[in-house]
């Protein structure tokens, strides 16, 4: 029974309005993120560091990257750290091209320091290679850090001295680096990248820091303590596509903290094609499925664990992983409600597009604060990363008098179908710009590469993540199998 005075249709279109304004809830975890950046300099963990140099092995997993490994083992031997407390394995996941012997020539030339391990049954994926490498450091007692990375990633001279000096606190059991993209000549959709990670890890990492936990160290960057991996088994858990995910969350449920440094920059080649982010996002995407599963006792439950059981936790996992539903549902509503109460849904369009707007340019100039070089070398892809739509849907919320001399020429008052059709394109395009980032991706499969790059710069980079994250679920749902699918590297970084 409703209260007396309030109608069946009032009461409705309350409710589609609440279920509107909830879309704009993983934007405000964001600049929420944002606005603890202010406190993340007094969460660096400085003061329990000090200069610490373990005996660190470092394990690069390795399937055909005849590409990059020879760059990648010369930059990590020209760190700033003292050779003699430096092992670099490469393993071999049974490569098929030029891997293995490039490998072999550099163990040659760094005598000592570099070992090729060659695993035969090869092609079963980045945790069982890294289990495999783990299981033979089991036996050897020299290190007492290991370092997992990927084997694009190439190391500022003083990145590893800088994650391992936190290893000097027993409290801290893994630390991870600052990705960012690298490559020498990005193209638009690398230079998308570069502005999400600043974002996205640079941004989200440090507040992560202020709030006691970290949802994910970086898998091309984990210096984890001895002790801490005896702790959690020894093993890298293999049965998700996120095992980066999963180490992150058993290191903390087992009473070390994962830490992320800013200051230890690494930089990665990332994908140059959408339908290369596509796969290696989906994979992303369904393993944080998987782990939100795995790890099902342990939402709002601070009992399980005062920080990764909080609701920060909460808001933060579960605003990146249900976006697609909390957007669509935003849009369906607002639909809803334009038939039910057309005044009132513009308003709560309104309403949301102002807070959208507005976190959008807090965002992006707290980006420039956080990371000038790389967000002064993709400036325009900071500005386009909602699309060009999203743009101009942006101005005509906070200034729709603008648009009044084409509203004047459409004869927009007289055209009660024209009003319709554009208002509901207007609130339905939360979904819509999902829809066409897909688009694009098919597109550009088809050999239609510059309408693609359009289509993104149109529609935005954010919804194209939407929607991989979107398949995600499909996938799941399938039961789809977790095959491996490799970024392709090509030696872009310098």
């Amino acid at each position: 029974m409703l209260p007396e005075g309030i109608s069946f249709t009032s009461f409705s279109a309350g409710v589609l309005t609440l279920l509107v304004l909830q879309g704009v809830l993983p934007v405000l975890t964001g600049l929420l993120q944002f606005g603890l950046l202010v406190f993340s300099y007094f969460y660096t963990h400085l003061e329990k560091a000090r200069c610490y140099i373990p005996r660190i092995s470092v394990l690069i997993p390795a399937w055909n990257e005849q590409a990059v490994i020879a760059n990648t083992i010369d930059k990590l031997m020209a760190l700033d750290y003292p050779p003699d407390s430096l092992r670099v394995y490469v393993i071999d996941d049974g490569s098929s091209d030029n891997t293995p012997k490039i490998a072999i020539e550099k163990s040659k030339e760094y005598p000592g320091n570099v070992f090729h391990i060659r695993r035969v049954a090869g092609g079963e994926g980045k945790a069982q290679t890294l289990n495999y490498g783990l299981e033979m450091l089991a036996h050897d007692e020299w290190a007492q850090a290991i370092l997992m990375m990927d084997a694009d990633v190439v190391y500022t001279p003083s990145s590893l001295k800088r994650m391992a000096r936190h290893l000097a606190d027993p409290g801290i059991g893994a630390v991870t680096a600052y990705i960012k993209e690298g490559s020498q000549k990005p193209n638009y959709l690398q230079r998308f990248i570069r502005f999400e990670y600043v974002t996205a890890t640079a941004a989200s990492r440090r507040a992560q820091n202020v709030m006691g936990f970290l949802a994910c160290l970086s898998g091309g960057a984990q210096l984890h303590s001895r002790e801490n991996l005896q702790a959690i088994g020894g093993q890298i858990f293999s049965n998700t596509l996120a095992e980066d995910t999963f180490t992150t969350f058993r290191t903390q449920l087992q009473g070390r903290r994962a830490l992320f440094d800013p200051h230890a920059i690494v930089y990665a080649e990332e994908p140059d094609s959408l339908e290369g982010l596509w796969k290696q996002r989906l994979r992303w995407a369904r393993g944080n499925l998987q782990i939100t599963g795995i790890f099902r006792q342990l939402w709002g439950n601070r009992q399980a664990h005062p920080t990764m059981g909080s609701w920060a936790m909460v808001l933060v996992w579960f605003t990146t992983c249900l976006m697609p539903l909390i957007q669509i549902l935003a849009s369906f509503s607002l639909i809803t409600l334009f038939f039910i109460n057309e005044p009132l849904a513009w308003k709560a369009f309104q309403g949301f597009w102002i807070i959208a707007s507005l976190t959008y340019l807090i965002v992006t100039l707290f980006s420039y604060v956080i990371d000038w070089e790389s967000c002064s070398k993709s400036w325009f892809e900071g500005i386009m990363f909602p699309g060009l739509i999203s743009l101009l849907v942006i101005v005509y919320s906070l200034a729709p008098f603008i648009f009044e001399p084409l509203v004047d020429l459409v004869q927009w008052e007289t055209s009660p179908l024209l009003r319709k059709i554009v208002s509901l394109f207007l609130y339905s395009w939360l979904s819509l710009a999902m829809l066409f980032a897909y688009a694009a991706k098919e597109i550009e499969r088809r050999g239609y590469k510059r309408f693609a790059l359009t289509l993104i710069y149109i529609v935005g980079y954010g919804p194209f993540l939407c929607a991989v994250t979107f398949a995600s679920y499909l996938k799941q749902i399938q039961g789809a199998s977790m095959s491996w699918d490799k970024t392709v590297k090509t030696g872009k970084i310098s």
